[in-house]
């Protein structure tokens, strides 16, 4: 228990690095919050591709899958931070703005994950 929860913390760490890199880079200066949109569609389909891949035809320990899925691409994501970015912006009155930044991350990271789940289909015919 205590090595599984030391390997799903390490990918956390990773994840959360690479957020924080990811994201600065989208957003640049941006008012409307492309670094949490940009990171939260990459996480999305990474979670379909690899969830996909590492559940099945190479099915990885179980740590380590849930080092990739929980660790790394929990800490990646960053849908908590959609939620207050789209609140502070409501709260700026900045409506469509708000809508827009929940219409997007919604739909567009549910075809994300459905796109790297068919991706992971046809490479590795899971």
């Amino acid at each position: 228990m205590i090595r599984t929860l030391l390997i799903v913390a390490a990918g956390g760490a990773v994840g959360a690095s690479l957020r924080y890199l990811v994201s600065g880079w989208l957003q640049r200066g941006a008012v409307f919050p492309w670094g949490t949109l940009g990171v939260n569609l990459i996480g999305c389909f990474l979670l379909g591709f690899l969830g996909a891949v590492i559940t099945g035809p190479l099915l990885v320990r179980e740590e380590w899958r849930l080092a990739v899925l929980i660790g790394l691409l929990g800490a990646f994501t960053t849908f908590s931070t959609y939620a207050w970015e789209t609140l502070l912006l409501a709260e700026d009155g900045r409506w469509a703005l708000a809508m827009g930044n929940v219409l997007l991350s919604n739909g567009l990271g549910l075809v994300a994950v459905y796109l790297g789940f068919r991706l992971a289909q046809r490479l590795w015919g899971v």
